[in-house]
């Protein structure tokens, strides 16, 4: 037996329905706002859901000095008086690229072009960073050359810190040091005074403000004539001519 519906039941299902489509209509305009939204959120720099599980996927617009896809590679080098530490120069004087014939090594942290000694190249975006930056205090060793004869009480405002320009120093290793052995000759040699000592000092700070060592020693009344790096973190100049490098390649 087939069941009739009367009017008002047609109409009742009728509206059942309109609103049951209406309901899936509303419904899927809600999600589309929602999803439209979190785009929204999403490019304004708050991550969607979507976008959370995106940021675990490395980035392949990532720098290769920051993910690099060789072997962290460590270059120590001996730069001689006189040499820049960059690759290039406008005016024709010495650089990098007279010594070092590696591609992709920059300079981690500076050494002035009248300082000597060690200097440290990476192609290890991490590395450059953790050398370079004081706030992971990493410490040089100086061997440093200075006019005159201090006393143990004129060193001692290096070991407490000294008020520099650019602020107060942090407190410094320093100790009075026969000459090294490994001190080669440099071309040209210090201008001495007749008459008026020189004396060798060995000088660790854990900071880097620019020619720093020179300052320090000049602000207790001994200019620094030769200013030699010996080590950086635990890397030193042993076993490295001037002028020479070795590498340092690590998987």
């Amino acid at each position: 037996m087939k069941t009739v519906k009367n009017n008002a039941q047609r109409q009742n299902v009728g509206k059942n329905t309109n609103n049951q489509r209406f309901g899936k209509n509303k419904s899927s305009n809600s999600r589309s706002d929602k999803s439209s939204f979190s785009d929204k959120r999403t490019s304004g720099g708050t991550y969607s859901s979507n976008a959370k599980a995106r940021r675990g996927k490395p980035s392949s617009q990532n720098k290769a000095s920051d993910q690099p896809k060789e072997n962290s590679k460590v270059v120590l080098f001996n730069k001689p008086f006189q040499v820049l530490t960059q690759f290039t120069d406008q005016d024709g004087r010495a650089t990098l690229k007279d010594y070092i014939d590696i591609q992709g090594v920059y300079a981690a942290g500076r050494l002035d072009r009248d300082s000597e000694g060690l200097l440290v190249l990476t192609n290890d975006g991490a590395l450059q960073n953790k050398i370079a930056s004081p706030k992971h205090k990493t410490t040089k060793c100086y061997w440093v050359q200075v006019e005159g004869a201090p006393t143990e009480e004129q060193l001692q405002p290096l070991r407490d810190g000294v008020e520099l320009k650019d602020g107060l120093t942090k407190p410094a290793k320093v100790q009075k040091i026969a000459q090294p052995e490994l001190v080669w000759s440099r071309v040209p040699p210090i201008r001495e005074r007749a008459n008026i000592p020189t004396t060798w000092l060995e000088i660790t700070i854990s900071e880097g403000k620019n020619r720093q060592v020179r300052r320090m020693t000049a602000h207790i009344g001994f200019p620094t004539l030769r200013l030699i790096r010996y080590r950086v973190g635990n890397w030193t100049l042993d076993g490295i001519d001037v002028g020479t490098y070795k590498v340092i390649e690590k998987p």
